[in-house]
C-alpha cells in the first residue's frame, strides 16, 4: 500500500474512529447480466446507498466496496464508509470469472483488517454478499476459493452470503458457499438491497460480539 493511501486512510479513520462493518458486494456482470438485469442491479446499488444513508450511526460505521466479475476481475469501489459512497454505472463484460472475484474480495478484506489493526479501529464481522446469474468459468480456481470461504467461516472470519438471479445454476452455487445460497424472485433487487441495508444497519447498532437475528428473506427462496 502507497504510503499516500496509508495517510489518507489515516485521516479518514482519525475523523471517523467508530467501529467498521465492512460489506463487500461481489457482482457477476458477465454478458448474461446484460438488459434488465444489469439494470436492474445498478437501481439496486443506489437503493441501497439511500436506505443505509437514512440511519445517521450506520452511514458512519458500514463500509462498502464492490468487486466485479467477468472475464476480468476488477474493485471498482475500494472502501468507503456508506456517507461517501457513490453507487458506480455497472457494464457487463464476457465470462464468469468467480474464483478468481471471490479470491480478491477475501484479499481486500483481509487487507483492509490490517487497516483497522494499524489504526486501533474496532470491526463487526464483515460481509461478503455475491449476486451471479451463472456458473463459473473458472471451476479449478473456484474449488480453491471456496475452500478459502468454508476456511473463513469456520474461523468467524466473514459471514459469505450468494444470491443466484434467474439462469443461474444453484446446485453448483451450494457447492461454493457454506450458508445455502438464495435464488431471487424475478429481479427483485430492490428489497433485496433493501434488506440487505436494514441488516447491515441492524449490525451497525448491536455490540460487537453480538450475534444479530436476521429478518426473513422476503424476496428470494432458499
Amino acid at each position: 500500500m502507497s504510503e499516500s493511501r496509508t495517510l489518507e486512510e489515516a485521516v479518514d479513520f482519525a475523523d471517523n474512529p467508530e467501529p467498521r462493518c465492512p460489506c463487500i458486494l461481489l457482482l457477476d456482470v458477465s454478458g448474461s447480466m446484460d438488459g434488465a438485469p444489469i439494470n436492474a442491479l445498478n437501481d439496486g446499488l443506489r437503493i441501497f446507498r439511500d436506505e443505509l444513508n437514512k440511519d445517521d450511526l450506520a452511514k458512519k460505521r458500514v463500509e462498502v466496496a464492490i468487486v466485479t466479475f467477468e472475464s476480468e476481475v476488477k474493485v471498482v469501489q475500494d472502501f468507503v464508509t456508506a456517507d461517501q459512497f457513490q453507487p458506480p454505472t455497472l457494464e457487463v463484460g464476457g465470462a464468469t470469472y468467480m474464483g478468481a472475484g471471490i479470491d480478491k474480495a477475501l484479499d481486500i478484506l483481509q487487507a483492509r483488517k490490517a487497516s483497522y489493526k494499524a489504526n486501533a479501529i474496532n470491526y463487526y464481522r464483515p460481509w461478503i454478499f455475491m449476486i451471479t446469474d451463472g456458473s463459473p468459468s473458472d471451476n479449478e480456481v473456484v474449488n480453491r476459493a471456496a475452500q478459502r470461504i468454508r476456511d473463513e467461516e469456520a474461523r468467524k472470519k466473514v459471514a459469505f452470503f450468494a444470491v443466484g438471479v434467474e439462469g443461474v445454476n444453484m446446485t453448483r452455487l451450494s457447492q461454493i458457499v457454506v450458508r445455502p445460497p438464495m435464488k431471487l424472485t424475478g429481479l427483485n433487487f430492490q428489497e433485496m438491497f433493501q434488506w440487505l441495508s436494514a441488516s447491515m444497519s441492524g449490525v451497525s447498532h448491536s455490540q460487537l460480539d453480538e450475534q444479530v437475528p436476521l429478518q426473513k428473506p422476503g424476496w428470494g427462496s432458499v
